[in-house]
């Protein structure tokens, strides 16, 4: 009684999980994120190379990756990345972008941060408008970005050449502002500019390739150099700040070695020539298990239908969390996971089989050959983790798709396996395996009992 009283436990446990993974994949084409090669858009790999009579330091490649990150996220598209490759090296990829010469164009400008005096600014809507958003921001009724600027109708007095270091601090309240430090050039020019704005708190405006990213008010003179940026600022704005003024111009060349366009009609065409290469081999280990294990067969297809919807679920909760983008190789990773999930109930059945070959009953057999046979598919799953995780750490760019949803498979085979398969087996093996054992596949022998 305690032995099926675990069964139905862990089968209860298996539902619940299934029914949770099926309402949180369901429609998996909403749910699961679909990566560039699924979903079209545009990859571009740069090389960041020194400036004529420069030095290429992992300082610079770092403000590097700040400016392309800045741009990146410019773009407003969801899932885009910037990847770090290599010593010099930066894979972007820009999920959904139909305008390829544009963002090309984009990425690799030299780049340019300027101080800008508002007042300056001939073209009075937008200075009007930076102004509202900036008293918007105060009052927390902030719903828009500052807007681009137009090259003709402002000049800058500063550029970010100037600037040797921004960090995240608070200021007197305890509200979130930027420290930033400049050296003895822009200590000059910032000492004179905020000494002529002080009196009316005239307000500087931050604009990163053109476009107006902050616009704080000057309050005193400030003569040193080192600046607190104070506002309304949250901490994730802070650190963007930060970022802006770090990053300045461009300080290295930016040389786009490769860039590819996939357009969605593509994406989808591979992926659904994927999906019924999949069916295709499922169905094929659906048929195989139903003609040699009949009734056991069935128990397989069950076992891997709550390994698909298990998988499925999880997966839609990683790409809520913007922590999974399903691409090609991932696909292949899963098909390749549904035959080693079909392999986990063969070394059960078959352990089985030869249990009560041997002599035992069929609730014994059905103990010690489920215990064995999970045994055997974890030290076999192990040497495949053990492959995956190596592709996981050290591979780049698509093939750590493949490992990670290659080690996903392994784990949810694991848990169906314990939870289901062999719960199943055991119960099975009390009843109705004893009655009819030709029903499932086995050859008569095996004790009652």
């Amino acid at each position: 009684m305690e032995s099926k009283t675990r069964n139905l436990i862990a089968l209860a446990v298996i539902a619940v999980l299934a029914a949770i993974s099926f309402w949180q994949a369901w429609p998996p084409a909403e749910k699961i994120t679909q990566g560039l090669d699924l979903k079209g858009g545009l990859s571009v790999i740069l090389t960041a190379r020194p400036l004529s009579g420069g030095t290429l330091t992992e300082d610079t490649v770092q403000r590097v990756e700040n400016i392309l990150v800045e741009r990146v996220n410019g773009f407003g598209v969801s899932e885009a990345t910037v990847q770090r490759q290599g010593q010099t090296a930066f894979l972007i990829q820009l999920p959904g972008v139909d305008n390829a010469q544009e963002a090309l164009k984009l990425l690799g400008e030299p780049g340019k941060l300027e101080f800008v005096d508002l007042a300056s600014i001939t073209d009075t809507a937008t200075a009007d408008l930076i102004v509202k958003q900036i008293e918007a921001e105060r009052s927390e009724e902030s719903t828009s970005t500052l807007p681009k600027l137009d090259s003709t109708k402002y000049a800058a007095f500063m550029t970010g050449e100037v600037i040797t270091d921004a960090q995240v601090t608070t200021d007197d309240y305890g509200a979130y502002a930027v420290s930033v430090s400049m050296d003895d050039s822009g200590k000059t020019v910032w000492g004179e500019k905020t000494t002529e704005l002080a009196p009316t708190q005239g307000q500087v405006v931050i604009v990163l390739d053109g476009y107006a990213k902050s616009a704080p008010a000057v309050q005193t003179p400030i003569l040193d150099g080192d600046t607190l940026i104070s506002g309304t600022f949250t901490v994730d704005e802070a650190k963007g700040l930060a970022a802006v003024l770090q990053s300045g111009a461009m300080p290295a060349e930016i040389v786009i070695d490769e860039s590819r366009v996939v357009g969605p009609t593509l994406g989808q065409d591979s992926l659904n020539k994927g999906l019924l290469a999949g069916l295709i081999g499922l169905a094929f280990v659906a048929m195989f298990m139903a003609l040699y294990y009949r009734g056991l067969g069935i128990v397989s297809w069950v076992s891997l239908g709550l390994y698909g919807i298990i998988f499925g679920g999880v997966l839609a909760i990683l790409s809520a969390l913007n922590i999974f983008s399903m691409t090609l190789p991932g696909v292949a990773g899963i098909i390749l996971t549904i035959g080693v999930a079909a392999d986990t109930s063969i070394l059960i059945f078959e352990r089985l089989k030869e249990e009560v070959e041997g002599g035992k009953t069929y609730r014994s057999a059905a103990k010690s050959g489920v215990r064995h046979a999970i045994a055997t598919s974890i030290d076999a799953d192990v040497v495949t983790l053990v492959s995956a995780l190596a592709l996981w750490f050290f591979a780049i760019g698509p093939v750590k798709g493949f490992a990670f949803t290659l080690i996903l498979g392994i784990i949810i085979d694991l848990v169906v396996a314990i939870l289901f398969t062999g719960p199943v087996v055991r119960m099975l093996a009390e009843g109705p395996m004893m009655k009819t054992p030709a029903l499932f596949g086995m050859k008569g022998g095996g004790q009652r009992g």
